[in-house]
């Protein structure tokens, strides 16, 4: 099977995120052929390198999402639409522009908007130069003084909108790019099998028009929610115009890719809350858990501390703690004197209660020496070092958040979030009963190797593949034939959007 591969800000680039799982998912799968379509997020990105590739990488397609348009990034210019062309981009920037003004559910009109303008850069040679023309501005200018526009984006003004269509114009790169096929034979995403997004931003677009233009089912993996990286990451100083279009943008661009995708795989369960909230089916989500190495907590996880006389040991991992822990600290200490505490994520430097020690870093050694672990952080994302914490098979005591009760299952204690006194009675409950422990050590370690080792992610993607390309609509070779007598002579399937036009893009290749 051939794999597109599509990343944002992530592999093949060595300080891109996401970068580790994806050269695991590619060397864990030797019998796939994978294409990577990376789109970077800066020059530093880029200058930091790639990661090594292994063999069945066949080819790495990068655009920059960042920085002005290339030079030649679009084959015909703006200033050489016909009246025409002029019009049909008019006509879709216009229902974009409209759908990221109007409250209420606008994804119909920014799907028509978006889809439109895709047709017109595969048959007039890319979008660059229109999506920052004077049609774009005007276009988006009355989309917002209309009268059910948004409040938000009725305050617009010229430096506004210059801004706006400049951020527009690098999101949308992709529907100028020449990946969707070439005269030359290359054929790019037109040529998968697979389409495999490695978040629901900009990096699904590619797969999105391989969707529409070819069929290719799209799977789409997210392990944090690029629509909440964008609410949380959003530069400083824009003004309520600029922020109330973009929010609109990506929040629409995430529900369309949701509403599109064959298979939506989250990491946890607090990325699939976030997902359904944005309109993804719940029969089309799948929780594939990030993998963790068990190797490295192998031998931790046979063997017990030796205490010889000391008192037990608490650790507290998984981030800075938070000041209500060194309350529930406080009661530990006075109820247990011998209780040795330790933390990690304190600064050097930074004030510690009397009797706490400070870890730099939690590795192996620190989990075995711990009898009880505290996941203190109720922070998002995959709570790595819960499931570390379990390899070991160590008793734990977790936040009540969805993630870490979805992970810890029934072998850890659960206590509310921000409660110290729940958090140190559910330590005590622990540390007065070593027999306990060690069961919920023993049963948290099985559930680990059961759900979250690196093989368990890999084979699962593995199956997936399979599962999405024996369920697609059969298709043949696009490098077939391509005039209408020889694609009907070589029985071209029906009920397929297989038309006479070339199979890749007329404007590929166009100079």
């Amino acid at each position: 099977m051939r794999v597109g591969l599509l990343t944002e800000g992530g592999y093949p680039y060595a300080a891109g995120e996401g970068g580790e799982w994806c050269d695991r998912l590619v060397r864990g799968l030797p019998r796939h052929e994978f294409e990577v379509y990376a789109l970077s997020r800066s020059a530093r990105q880029e200058d930091g390198g790639w990661y090594a590739l292994p063999g069945n990488v066949r080819r790495i397609r990068a655009a920059p999402l960042w920085g002005g348009p290339a030079p030649g990034g679009a084959a015909r210019a703006h200033g050489a639409y016909g009246r025409r062309e002029r019009q049909r981009f008019t006509a879709h920037f216009g229902d974009l522009a409209a759908a990221l003004t109007t409250p209420g559910d606008q994804a119909y009109r920014f799907a028509e908007g978006l889809y439109g303008l895709a047709g017109l850069a595969r048959d007039e040679g890319g979008l660059v130069a229109a999506l920052r023309s004077e049609l774009a501005l005007r276009a988006l200018e009355t989309a917002c003084r209309a009268p059910e526009a948004h409040p938000g984006a009725q305050g617009v003004r010229v430096a506004d909108l210059l801004v706006v269509a400049g951020l527009l114009e690098r999101a949308l790169r992709p529907l100028s790019l020449d990946w969707y096929g070439a005269p030359d034979g290359d054929l790019g995403l037109a040529g998968v099998d697979l389409c495999h997004a490695a978040s629901a931003g900009p990096a699904a677009l590619p797969g999105l028009l391989a969707r529409r233009f070819f069929g290719t089912p799209l799977l789409v993996t997210e392990y944090g929610v690029r629509l909440r990286e964008h609410y949380l990451t959003e530069p400083t100083g824009l003004s309520v115009p600029v922020r109330t279009l973009l929010s609109a943008f990506h929040r629409l661009l995430a529900g369309e890719t949701y509403a599109r995708a064959s298979l939506i795989t989250p990491g946890d369960a607090q990325v699939r809350r976030w997902q359904e909230r944005c309109g993804a089916d719940r029969g089309r989500l799948r929780t594939v858990p990030p993998g963790v190495d068990a190797s490295l907590y192998e031998a931790v996880g046979e063997v017990r501390p030796e205490r010889r006389g000391e008192g037990p040991v608490l650790l507290l991992a998984g981030g800075p703690p938070e000041p209500w822990l060194w309350e529930a600290t406080t009661v530990l200490t006075l109820t247990r004197p011998d209780v040795r505490l330790r933390v990690t994520g304190v600064p050097e430097g930074g004030p510690l209660p009397e009797g706490v020690t400070r870890v730099a870093a939690c590795g192996p050694e620190d989990y075995a020496d711990a009898d009880v672990i505290v996941i203190a952080s109720s922070g998002e994302g995959f709570p790595v070092p819960l499931a570390e914490a379990m390899f070991c098979g160590r008793a734990t005591v977790v936040p009540d958040t969805a993630t870490a009760r979805e992970v810890v299952g029934g072998t850890g204690l659960v206590v509310p979030a921000h409660d110290p006194h729940a958090l140190a009675e559910g330590c005590l409950t622990l540390l007065d009963d070593p027999a306990r422990a060690e069961r919920l050590g023993a049963a948290a370690r099985a559930r680990a190797l059961e759900l979250f080792t690196v093989e368990q992610n890999i084979a699962t993607f593995g199956g997936i593949y399979l599962e999405l390309l024996s369920a697609a609509p059969a298709r043949q070779d696009v490098a077939a034939p391509r005039d209408a007598a020889s694609l009907a002579a070589a029985g071209r399937p029906r009920g397929l959007a297989w038309s006479a036009r070339p199979a890749s893009p007329s404007w590929a290749g166009r100079r």
